[in-house]
């Protein structure tokens, strides 16, 4: 971010393009989040689902408009700002038989202008000298760069952040997840080394799993299944739902959701399995 805001007093060559990736669900975009925030920093954030369109050129038209925007945040706010791509590989990328559309080559053709020309950026209208927008940085996730176009992930274009966090860094994590349940720094060090070699987002899923008892409580609470929509939609416009009152974080009870959640992996693993064993005995 700083290279890029001061990249006219610097005598070296700044890639506009940050790339940041790693394991699923690792915590890039969150720790990213965190860190805009901290900075204060206002970007301009775009997904993968919005990289594909029926129309031509449309997905590359609105990379160029949210660069833009990004650009008028600087000017208009007075914040610093970037445009954020959330899982490019997933929208960009080249997976077994999967074919490239138009539109991808379009996307690939105006991230790699955008690097090359960060202030000159066209969206259709005519060609003005004085049209003369503010480098923004642009960030982008994903899990395997390897899949997108050799070109746009050159070191020019693209500086390549890995995002592999250690054991001290999950706890380090996973602990603020808990801070507020009153865990302490010990019992979240157990918890990581009883599931170890789970993703970030597997710690925060005991976390929703243990509210399921508490919720079907609530459920019956407020009158049974049968009357859920009625109460949930209508009722709720009136305030008079019960007030829904979070369970107490044990150990206990992370340890319990946890070791449902390795089940269930485990589940969906012997089915692949199995389903290939069957494939081969089929042959």
């Amino acid at each position: 971010m700083v290279k890029n805001y001061i990249s006219h007093s610097l005598n070296v060559k700044v890639p506009l393009i940050l790339g940041i990736w790693g394991g699923k669900g690792q915590g890039k975009t969150f720790q990213t989040e965190l860190i805009f925030r901290a900075m204060g920093v206002e970007p301009v954030i775009m997904s993968a689902g919005e990289l594909e369109s029926e129309k031509a050129g449309e997905p590359g038209r609105l990379v160029r408009e949210r660069y833009r925007t990004a650009s008028q945040v600087i000017q208009n706010h007075g914040k610093m700002s970037c445009l954020m791509i959330n899982d490019l590989d997933a929208g960009l990328g080249r997976f077994g038989n999967t074919q490239m559309t138009v539109n991808n080559q379009i996307i690939v053709g105006t991230l790699m202008n955008l690097s090359d020309n960060p202030t000159r950026v066209s969206i259709g209208q005519k060609w003005r000298d004085s049209d003369v927008t503010h480098r923004v940085p642009i960030i982008v996730t994903g899990n395997d760069f390897s899949t997108l176009y050799a070109p746009l992930i050159r070191d020019g274009r693209m500086e390549k952040f890995y995002w592999r966090p250690d054991r001290e860094d999950i706890v380090n994590i996973v602990y603020q997840m808990y801070v507020k349940d009153g865990l302490s720094r010990n019992e979240v060090e157990n918890i990581v080394d009883i599931f170890p070699n789970q993703a970030l987002d597997f710690y925060g899923a005991l976390r929703s799993r243990t509210y399921d008892q508490s919720i079907l409580k609530w459920v019956h609470d407020i009158g049974g299944y049968e009357k859920l929509g009625e109460k949930l939609l209508k009722v709720r416009k009136d305030g008079k739902l019960p007030t829904f009152v979070p369970p107490k974080q044990t150990v206990e009870a992370l340890l319990e959701a946890g070791r449902s959640l390795v089940k269930e992996q485990e589940l969906i693993m012997s089915s692949r399995l199995s389903k290939e064993y069957m494939k081969n005995m089929d042959e």
